[in-house]
Order: structure tokens, then sequence, then C-alpha cells
């Protein structure tokens, strides 16, 4: 297995087959839209994985401080990803997220030339990011699920054997699950390592494979040796909120 699953290619493959998204005409949608838009920037500004993933995370923590309603998702959204690469020390040039941003929202128009409209955003962002930092009381590192669900991969390699855990994509598919799951705000809602088991769970059941050894019964779970603090009520409740994520795509 590969040390780091690269999600954003996997993303840049959905992209690829899917009709470029006229932002502007779309509803808030709880935080989707905002999220889509910042994976399909992040894409475009070749951001590392983790930085995009902490810009969903910022800009959704940000949304549920404030009413939505008050401000453009667009702009938080941008800012949010300008603020990620600093936190995760993967700097994206200012330049780029503005011209990418716009040009996101405006397909196929041409580079912003150094005038009014283009310092006109510079200052937004940089005034936003002000803002969402405010907001967040400066705390704006996150845990992310990423570096469980890459160790309990490992882990299990030991029990169903190198060679059948990379004959069909769970590893991909859970990634997947997770980088899709960070468009919605309830991710905030649940323990890292909860996600990340989660979303593995739902990689084992897309694929059909049972774990040897292990029984999967009403008082026991495949996952408790990694996690003890995970009902399997909760469990099922996170797999819900992951899948209502393709819900959204639709509407």
């Amino acid at each position: 297995m590969k040390d780091v699953i690269d999600v954003m290619e996997l993303q840049r493959e959905k992209n690829r087959k899917n009709v470029p998204m006229d932002y502007k005409s779309l509803e808030f949608n709880n935080g989707y839209t905002a999220a889509r838009f910042i994976f399909e920037c992040g894409i475009k500004l070749n951001g590392q994985p983790l930085t995009v993933a902490t810009a969903a995370i910022i800009m959704h923590r940000f949304f549920k401080e404030v009413d939505p309603a008050n401000y453009d998702p667009f702009l938080i959204a941008s800012s949010s990803l300008y603020l990620a690469g600093k936190v995760k020390d993967d700097p994206l040039k200012i330049r780029d997220i503005i011209n990418v941003a716009h040009n996101t929202l405006h397909r196929g128009s041409s580079l912003l030339e150094i005038g009014d409209e283009y310092w006109s955003m510079r200052d937004a962002i940089v005034q936003a990011e002000l803002l969402i930092m405010r907001i967040l009381k400066f705390e704006v590192s996150t845990t992310h699920p990423h570096k469980f669900m890459l160790h309990y991969l490992r882990s299990m390699e030991g029990w169903l054997g190198k060679e059948q855990l990379e004959s069909v994509p769970v590893a991909r598919a859970a990634a997947s699950f997770l980088q899709d799951y960070h468009h919605d705000p309830s991710i905030l809602d649940y323990d890292p390592r909860h996600v990340a088991i989660s979303c593995i769970s739902l990689a084992l059941q897309c694929y059909g494979i049972q774990l040897p050894l292990i029984e999967d019964t009403d008082d026991e779970a495949w996952y408790n040796i990694f996690v003890k603090d995970l009902p399997k009520e909760k469990h099922w409740e996170i797999m819900e909120k992951i899948m209502e994520v393709y819900n959204k795509e639709t509407e």
C-alpha cells in the first residue's frame, strides 16, 4: 500500500467526468456548494490533500458560527484555502487563488489583470481571512481522519494479506468516501478516528469483503481492535451521513 493515498487524483478523475458547475446559480446547500468549490479550486492549485481538507473544515467551522446568508460563500471558501495553505505549510500564492477562484466562478474568463478588480478581490480575501481567524478564535489547526485511516489500512494488511487488500481498491474507495464527506458540515460532529473507521467500513461493504477470523456481532465489531469507544449505532449513523452527501450531488 502506498504511504500516501492520493485522494486529489480521485477528485480529478471525478471532475473529468462531471459537467462544470455554475456555482453562482446554486444554493448554499448547507455548505456543500462552497466545499465543492474549494475542492475544484484546490485541484487547480495543485494543493496538497490535507491542505484542501483543512480549507473545507475551516469553511464549515466558520459557517457553523455565523448566519451564512450574511456572507459570500465563495469569498469565504477562497480565503479558507489561503489560510489552510499557511496552516499546513503548503503556501498557496494569493494571486493564484484569486485567478483560479475568479475563473471557476466565471468560466472561460481570462486571467485578471493587475487593476481595480484584482486589488478589490485580493483585499476581500485578506480581510475575510482575518474575520475567519477572529470567528474561530485563532484556533485553526485540525486533527484529520486521514492519518488514522492510513494506520488502520496498513494494520489490516496483516488480516487480509497485502495482495488481497491491493487486489480491490478498498484504500481508494475509503479515501474517496473520506474526501466526499468533507463536503458536509456533520464531519465536525464526530471523532476523526470514528470517521476513518466508518469510511473503511463503507469501502469493505462496497466490495463485499469480510475480515477473516473476525466475528461481527452485536457486542463486538472488527474495528474494536482500533477504537473502543465507537458504538454500533454511532458507526451506522456516521456511515449514513457519508452516504447522504451523494444525495446532495443531485439536488
